[in-house]
């Protein structure tokens, strides 16, 4: 099932709406309206998978920040709960990352420097709002009562532009690429690493927190967390909201939070879920690769159509690849740096 694209500002937590000016102009995942919404640059689509439910959220949130800023982010829901923590940070993320940055005060546009530049402090104060969001993020999941999330929880990918730098959170194992133009064509530019526990950095913290790293004889690529004394949870990512029955034992939610500036050559990137499934495969990133996907969005028909492009061909080829397989589910989102009608339009 296809899940479509409405606008709406009352998917933003309650508290921006005290707090901060936001522009009412989200785009978020539905399954009620059967619509494309308004124009924009940039899309996002979701199709559930062969296996229950659909866990993934996504969001496209511009003029956030500032005129011209931008905030996506997609969220892969596992366990019980999963539906419910993913479609939770997708709501509250971008407010409370507001939050941590600007505090209550106004949200206006940053100063920039005499040659247009935004300094540097000012992307050190997005790192930071990041890593504090992510953490204030985790303790409402926990607080909530009624929500068990012991062994459920989202991994969360999100982009923040402003101006000329973006700036990216890795929480897990989905993935952000850079579609960037060369004398060749275009080109993929992997933006995140994958945050699973088989990463010796990752595999080394798990273990120090005597949590367990292993793979089960049937899956021996698929490196999984278990607690010290039993063979539970099983989870195949290192760092996550929720799963807090793994906090104590190396599962973080803390995010991986890198710079980019960007240059009039970039054109667009791909935020998508990883897709869990029997075999080490990630349903989008390696049915198809970072260039593959960032072929299928610079020849989509429009903007509009790039992120359902990209899902459709991920699927596609996995059902090609894998009959006997069940398909996960598949979520993309697209944001576009440049007008595909006017290249340079929309560059820094």
């Amino acid at each position: 099932m296809g899940i479509c694209i409405s606008i709406a500002s009352s998917e933003i937590h309650d508290q921006a709406e005290d707090q901060h000016h936001f522009h009412e102009n989200v785009l978020y995942l539905t399954e009620t309206i059967p619509s494309i919404g308004t124009h924009t640059h940039g899309s996002l689509y979701s199709k559930q998978g062969t296996k229950g439910l659909n866990q993934d959220a996504a969001i496209l949130y511009q003029e956030y920040g500032i005129e011209g800023g931008a905030f996506c982010g997609v969220f892969d829901g596992h366990g019980k709960n999963g539906h419910i923590v993913s479609n939770m940070v997708r709501n509250r993320l971008p407010s409370l990352l507001v939050s941590q940055k600007y505090g209550v005060a106004k949200l206006e546009p940053t100063p920039e420097s005499n040659n247009g530049r935004r300094p540097s402090k000012d992307l050190v104060k997005w790192k930071q709002a990041c890593i504090s969001a992510f953490k204030v993020m985790n303790k409402e999941i926990k607080l909530q009562h009624n929500l068990d999330c012991s062994t459920s929880g989202t991994t969360a990918v999100v982009v923040v532009r402003q101006g000329e730098y973006l700036v990216i959170a890795n929480l897990g194992d989905s993935r952000a690429v850079l579609g960037t133009m060369t004398e060749k064509g275009i080109k993929a530019v992997q933006l995140t690493t994958d945050l699973k526990p088989g990463l010796p950095s990752e595999a080394e913290r798990i273990r120090n927190c005597k949590g367990r790293v292993l793979a089960l004889k049937e899956e021996p690529h698929i490196p999984r967390v278990w607690l010290p004394h039993e063979d539970s949870p099983g989870l195949a990512m290192s760092r996550a909201f929720g799963d807090f029955l793994l906090k104590d034992h190396g599962l973080i939610a803390v995010p991986d939070v890198f710079y980019h500036r960007l240059s009039p050559d970039d054109h667009f990137i791909v935020l998508a879920t990883d897709g869990v499934s029997p075999l080490p495969i990630k349903i989008v990133w390696d049915v198809l690769n970072n260039d593959q996907v960032a072929s299928i969005v610079m020849e989509a028909e429009s903007e509009q159509a790039a992120a359902r492009t990209v899902v459709e061909a991920a699927t596609a080829s996995w059902k090609r690849k894998f009959p006997s397989s069940k398909v996960d589910d598949c979520t993309v989102v697209c944001l576009f740096l440049q007008d595909k009608r006017h290249p340079s339009s929309l560059a820094p």
